[in-house]
């Protein structure tokens, strides 16, 4: 049973059935109850053609073990981190491989209190139980299986986070890409004011409009021309497990989630003053700027999940956030959340009176960003290197966090290796200065050009 290629640093992700198959997806579940000796599990899976028969092999291999699993069926990673810390579980599973292309799925995998399993908190571990067939002894009975597909917990928990007297009727444009947010949407939508406009709302594993995914730029562009169509406010697009949102202002211009770091760490801060926020090394001097004059304390940290999470519990932050688009609440177990973010944004747009273009202009202004740009290298040590060594005498700031982040008096950068692929990614920002932002792209990039 061969199954290394599927264990990645944070999750288990690849094409099946090469890569990822029944026999291993039945192998996780037994190591799972070996590694975590936990008598009960919560299993959730994503709409991808896969996922059932993954998520099958799965619940007998935990049951096999002697532990009982709660099915809560299709739905998105959050709903298995909630159903988890709900229901006071040992862990949980949700079987998704979120924005890859078709015919790969994976897996998420957390532990009791909805705290992540990755490499070296139990995931190599079992890994490694699979590889030498070493899966753990079975139970003396079989697990029972219950399957709880009631959404209304779940869905009463997200609306705490705003006060739905105080919402405007706001018309939004939904696009859950086909993907596993659809039925949230609708469930949310009998509690709220809003006048909706839903595209790609079925989950549906075929993917007829393409992967769930709007981090690409061409996958962005039948989501904005819906919400000109129809006059909106805002558009929402999801990927397929919805453990990301993205927005659109009315004009239908992407908002890069960076921005949406700062406006959301700046609401929460007003909820609960002097409070620290977490955010990653990438983009930066926006977050900070906010937190301050919110009367916050910035506090950087690894990009990664697992490194956000367990930051935040060690800072007991109110908030993390990613420029990724991920986003993370104390209140939500210290767990991302695809949701809670557009009902914040909501509830100011409603509060204040103003546009979401108006929310984020200042800010982008401020402090222009390139955008996350990757470029596909042979060797990205020695790339790096090249950069690090044309910069580092200019800089007034050297930071190895992630990659390199090198700092000068208007503008930074960081750049960083991808954990699963030959990629580097760059990100820029400027003090104010949006031509100066081009510059320093193109510089950069003659360097990499020329490592390539």
């Amino acid at each position: 049973m061969s199954s290394s290629t599927c264990f990645k640093a944070y999750d288990i992700r690849g094409q099946v059935p090469t890569q990822l198959n029944a026999d291993i997806a039945y192998g996780i579940g037994r190591a799972l109850v070996a590694e975590l000796q936990g008598s009960n599990f919560v299993v959730g899976r994503d709409m991808r053609l896969e996922s059932p028969m993954l998520a099958d092999a799965l619940i007998r291999g935990i049951t096999d073990a002697g532990a009982d699993v709660i099915d809560i069926g299709m739905c998105g990673t959050e709903e298995v981190y909630f159903a988890t810390s709900y229901f006071e579980v040992a862990g949980g599973v949700m079987v998704t491989a979120s924005h890859n292309p078709k015919g790969y799925n994976g897996m998420k995998l957390v532990r009791e209190q909805s705290r992540p399993i990755s490499g070296e908190t139990g995931l190599n571990a079992i890994r490694d139980r699979i590889e030498r067939n070493d899966l753990g002894p079975f139970g003396a009975k079989p697990g029972k299986v219950e399957a709880n597909v009631d959404k209304s917990a779940y869905i009463q928990h997200l609306l705490q986070y705003l006060k739905t007297a105080n919402l405007k009727p706001l018309k939004i444009l939904a696009d859950p890409g086909n993907g596993a947010a659809g039925p949230v949407i609708q469930a949310l939508q009998s509690y709220l004011p809003f006048e909706w406009v839903t595209i790609n709302s079925e989950p549906d594993g075929n993917f007829p409009n393409g992967v769930p995914n709007p981090l690409l730029p061409e996958n962005r562009e039948l989501t904005r021309r819906a919400l000109l169509d129809h006059k909106c406010d805002l558009a929402l697009a999801w990927d397929g497990d919805f453990d990301r949102c993205f927005f659109f202002d009315a004009n239908g211009r992407f908002i890069e989630g960076y921005y949406l770091v700062g406006l959301l760490a700046e609401m929460l801060l007003k909820q609960h003053p002097g409070s620290k926020i977490i955010h990653d090394p990438r983009l930066t001097w926006n977050t900070i700027d906010q937190v301050r004059q919110a009367g916050g304390i910035a506090v950087q940290s690894k990009t990664g999940h697992a490194f956000i999470k367990e930051r935040m519990r060690a800072e007991d932050a109110v908030y993390g956030g990613e420029m990724s688009a991920h986003h993370y609440f104390r209140d939500f177990f210290y767990c991302d959340s695809g949701m809670i973010p557009w009902l914040l944004v909501t509830a100011l747009m409603s509060e204040t009176g103003n546009t979401l273009a108006e929310l984020v202009d200042e800010r982008m202004a401020a402090f222009p960003c390139s955008g996350e740009i990757n470029y596909k290298v042979e060797n990205v040590v020695a790339t790096l290197q090249l950069v690090r060594e044309h910069f580092q005498s200019q800089a007034l700031r050297l930071d190895e966090t992630d990659g390199i982040s090198l700092e000068f008096d208007s503008w930074r950068f960081n750049l960083r290796g991808s954990n699963t692929e030959p990629l580097l990614r760059l990100n820029v920002e400027t003090r104010g200065d949006e031509a100066a932002l081009k510059r320093h792209v193109a510089e950069i990039e003659a360097l990499i050009e020329v490592a390539v």
